[in-house]
């Protein structure tokens, strides 16, 4: 007798993106400028928001979608103290650091029910394919 399964979503599962997002939240993330820090999703994401909440002196951090890009100049975004930015991208990990110093960072992300192993490579150029990744590290 056969066994029955149910189909799993892959990365083009238009309803996964479509229905909210599972929430997931992580605060008082604290970022070395010396070492990378990298935020590992449970599932593929449909939106990320990360927010610097350093508070006195300004202390950039620097967002990227590889541990290669944002240690690089030219492959990652940076956000001053108390600056935020949501995106709607489909990773399963984002990369963060200290500009020039440590700082501090929140990230809260919408998650979609796609398994990370469904993105080998997160976007990056760092695994030499070439594979969507002009600006990406």
């Amino acid at each position: 007798m056969s066994e029955f399964k149910f189909a799993k979503p892959g990365l083009n599962s238009v309803g996964q993106y479509q229905m909210s997002g599972i929430p997931y939240a992580s605060s008082s993330i604290v970022v070395s400028n010396t070492a990378v820090t990298e935020i590992e999703f449970p599932t593929i994401t449909k939106f990320v928001t990360i927010t610097n909440t350093h508070s006195g002196a300004s202390k950039p951090l620097k967002v990227a979608f590889s541990s290669a890009g944002v240690m690089n100049d030219k492959n990652h975004f940076t956000l001053d103290n108390g600056e935020s930015y949501t995106g709607e991208f489909r990773v399963k990990a984002i990369y963060l650091a200290g500009d020039a110093a440590p700082s501090t960072a929140s990230v809260i992300a919408g998650l979609t029910m796609i398994e990370i192993e469904n993105l080998p490579t997160n976007w990056s150029a760092s695994d030499g394919t070439g594979l969507y990744n002009n600006g990406l590290g």
